[in-house]
């Protein structure tokens, strides 16, 4: 008997979810209502996930940070029918809504899922802080941590330090390395270290996902990212990163002692302080990733219309396999309707 592989059956569910969220997006690229942007793709993928045969649980989802429309831990995605896969979801329906409303790159539709072998152990696991640092690295720094064990990549390690390892494991010199992080008032400690160190930087305002899983990519052009960025980004770029032999380190960071004294009715001193890697936020074998672009990215092109045809550009990636597909759809708009859930009907693209 061929046993089933449900993973192999459903993920392209949840590309047809990101590309439905990225076209239902585009009408508001440009307008300055980020919340009306978030809410259109949250409803896309409410649509598609309402008529998919799983039980999806919602570990990490997205919006508590602004008070935003979002699709929020605990929430249930699929139809629940008794005997349906169980997974565990991270997503952001956006990760870059102010991108989107200013017109800017850096947008992408994302979402992650691992399979639960055991309905009642969870196979992702949420840090409740709205930030962490956030440290995420390729697949040939990977290797050359395992070689040598006295390796300074962590975050407690001097900048100077950590990019001479990495150089010598992408055999750069350290002028040659592209450092991306995020432009905030937050970063500049870091920012100044870089650029003593003489490695280029690639400043962000938004959109860390594609910029964490960015340095496991041969052709995005950033060798390393290193910033101070929103938890649930984090663990979806750990998903990914375990798709392709990469790897991230998190810690939770607090801007007051409000945060930190929020943070700890949830989780424990020790846990607060823990470096957290891909493993630990995705355990076991299973880890679906995939993204749709909005606006130009390292990862993706956007959303590109042209007459009556919208073209969507997305990768799909499987841990168990190491697949990584980029999916090209061309999208006749007299045609293409999207699912809402709204008012459980189809609509038209634009």
């Amino acid at each position: 008997m061929i046993r089933q592989d449900i993973e192999r059956t459903i993920e392209f569910e949840f590309v047809r979810a990101t590309e439905n969220a990225a076209l239902n997006t585009i009408k508001w690229l440009g307008r300055g209502e980020k919340e009306l942007a978030d809410a259109a793709a949250c409803d896309a993928i409410y649509g598609v996930f309402d008529t998919v045969p799983m039980r999806g649980a919602v570990m990490i989802g997205e919006g508590i940070k602004d008070n935003a429309p979002g699709i929020f831990l605990g929430e249930h995605l699929g139809t629940w029918a008794d005997n349906t896969p169980c997974f565990d979801i991270a997503l952001d329906p956006i990760d870059g809504t102010t991108n989107v409303g200013k017109g800017m790159p850096n947008a992408i539709s994302v979402i992650s899922a691992s399979q639960r072998k055991d309905p009642e152990v969870p196979a992702m696991i949420n840090i409740p802080a709205f930030y962490v640092e956030k440290l995420a690295y390729g697949p040939k720094v990977v290797a050359a941590m395992q070689k040598n064990p006295s390796h300074p990549i962590s975050l407690d390690a001097p900048v100077g330090q950590l990019l001479d390892f990495v150089a010598q494991a992408l055999h750069k010199r350290v002028p040659e390395l592209v450092v991306a992080t995020i432009d905030r008032p937050r970063s500049a400690p870091l920012i100044a270290e870089v650029r003593k160190a003489g490695a280029a930087l690639r400043m962000i305002s938004d959109g860390d996902v594609t910029a964490a899983v960015a340095p496991s990519l041969a052709d995005s052009g950033v060798d390393l990212f290193y910033g101070i960025g929103g938890a649930p980004e984090g663990i979806l770029a750990a998903s990914a990163l375990k798709c392709l032999d990469g790897d991230i380190q998190l810690r939770m960071w607090f801007k007051d002692e409000q945060q930190r004294s929020d943070t700890a009715k949830e989780a424990s001193a020790k846990d607060m302080q823990r470096i957290f890697f891909s493993r630990d936020l995705v355990p076991g074998s299973s880890a679906i990733f995939c993204a749709t672009g909005i606006t130009d990215s390292a990862l993706l092109p956007g959303v590109k219309l042209i007459g009556e045809t919208a073209i969507t550009h997305s990768i799909l990636m499987r841990a168990k396999s190491r697949t990584v597909r980029y999916i090209k759809a061309v999208h006749n708009l007299k045609e293409k309707t999207i699912r809402l859930r709204s008012d459980s009907t189809f609509h038209t693209v634009i």
